[in-house]
Parts: C-alpha cells; structure tokens; sequence
C-alpha cells in the first residue's frame, strides 16, 4: 500500500468497459505488469519500445 509518505503519479484510462491504472513511484526503473516484467508480459520488441517512450528509454 502508497503512503503520503512516498510520493507517486498516477493514471486511469477507460474504453468501453475496461479500465487500466498505472502508478509510478520512485525506484530502479523496472516496468512490471501485473507482478510480471516487461520482457515477460510483452513478447514483442515493437510493444516494449512504445511502453518506455514516454520515459525516454531506448530498449
């Protein structure tokens, strides 16, 4: 669980009825999704670089 302590950001995205959150919070610079790496839980190089454009990472 978050504290105040610790600070975070945070997003929400809807479409129909799905909805996706994201927090990031301070740490190594390790993407998990849903307890699993980024290598594990996408296969695709192509889906890996669209996810740390934001960040600025080069894969």
């Amino acid at each position: 669980m978050y504290t105040s302590a610790k600070p975070y950001f945070y997003g929400t995205g809807r479409r129909k009825k799905s909805v996706a959150r994201v927090r990031l919070v301070p740490g190594t610079g390790v993407i998990t999704v849903n307890g699993k790496t980024l290598d594990e839980y996408f296969g695709l190089e192509t889906l890996k670089l669209i996810i740390n454009q934001p960040f600025g990472n080069r894969y």
